[in-house]
């Protein structure tokens, strides 16, 4: 079983964000400013959990995703995206310090802590094989034989596809790939006041695969460099088969946990190998395709360590005052019995003049 989980970072609208692309009125603005995916893969079937963090004035706006095989949508679990900022979250460790630092005494006084069949309406070249209102979106599932014949049927819809994303389409479209096209409808309903703002909805697909496959593709697209994040759960540390046009990801995470809370609901209770991924792509259109992982060579373990310095203290008292204080004690006693020592000397010298001179005087 595998989940990988990808976060992306948008500046400004774009077509592609991430795995998919989002498509809106060009009169309008809309910025993705994160978008995060739960993807689960047992070998057959692949699930994606996809929640959306957008801005703008856009009282709508459309996201296509392509995939493998013909997918169900149902609406997702958000409390997912909590548990794996935890469970990737880096360890606290305490770490000493000798000398005192700005904001100790003595440099300062005060300072505190810190810390189917088709459906009707369907064109030539596009099967609608499912639509569906699920919360704020509007949902519909679709094969094309023909990236135009999508960007009509689109159109016809109330989707407008630019011509560079339906030209970016045509290797999905030879490959027999499917898409689901979702329009983001917000309402009253559902908080969204009639344009499109926060965090949305999780959405959820499912569709079969016989490999671990994310698409990128798309995000050639993209007007700004982007950056992903991929959490990866599997039987042992895993590894992208290549960096795809983007720089050498580079671990943040790898090891062996224990699924609680929304994990444990995707991913089972049993023990399972996590791998935290980064990687930027400062230029998109030098994406050469999608992602795919396979098992990396060890299961080293790696974790983020945040260390809090605290100043060394020996009972309660800071260690250099105890050291310089006792060094000052000792070198003051060391002086003390050098004296003491010096003026023994000296008395036992003189006792030792006058007893010679005794003898002479007689």
């Amino acid at each position: 079983m595998l989940l990988a989980v990808q976060l992306v970072w948008l500046a400004r609208p774009a077509y592609a964000c991430g795995c998919g692309a989002m498509v809106v009125d060009p009169k309008t603005t809309l910025s993705v400013d994160r978008e995060t995916s739960a993807v689960r893969w047992d070998g057959k079937t692949e699930q994606i959990v996809m929640s959306l963090a957008v801005a703008g004035t856009a009282p709508d706006a459309a996201w296509i995703m392509p995939v493998p095989h013909r997918a169900t949508v149902k609406l997702g679990d958000s409390a997912l995206f909590d548990e794996l900022a935890r469970v990737t979250a880096p360890a606290d460790k305490r770490r000493t310090y000798f000398w005192p630092h700005s904001g100790d005494w003595p440099f300062s006084w005060g300072a505190g802590d810190s810390a189917e069949a088709p459906l009707p309406g369907a064109r030539p070249g596009v099967g609608v094989v499912g639509r569906q209102r699920l919360g704020p979106f509007d949902v519909a599932r679709l094969t094309a034989t023909d990236p135009e014949a999508l960007r009509g049927w689109l159109r016809s819809h109330g989707f407008t596809l630019p011509s560079a994303l339906a030209g970016a389409l045509r290797p999905y479209v030879a490959q027999h790939w499917e898409y689901v096209a979702v329009r983001l409808a917000p309402d009253d309903r559902h908080g969204y006041r009639g344009y499109l703002t926060g965090t949305l909805d999780p959405l959820r697909l499912s569709f079969a695969s016989d490999r671990l496959v994310y698409p990128m593709r798309l995000s050639r697209l993209a007007k700004t460099p982007q950056s992903l994040g991929l959490y990866v759960f599997a039987p042992h540390r895993m590894e992208p088969r290549s960096a795809i046009g983007g720089a050498e990801p580079h671990v943040f995470f790898a090891g062996r946990i224990r699924p609680t809370g929304a994990v444990r609901r995707l991913t089972g209770p049993a023990p399972t190998y996590l791998t935290a991924l980064d990687q930027h792509f400062p230029h998109p259109e030098r994406i050469t395709g999608d992602h795919e992982l396979r098992r990396a060579a060890t299961d080293t373990p790696y974790r983020r360590v945040h260390y809090i310095e605290v100043l060394l203290k020996l009972g309660g008292v800071p260690a250099w005052i105890v050291v310089v204080g006792g060094a000052l004690v000792l070198l003051h006693v060391t002086a003390l019995a050098i004296a003491l020592t010096s003026r023994r000397r000296a008395r036992r010298r003189g006792s030792a003049a006058a007893a010679a001179q005794e003898p002479s005087a007689r």
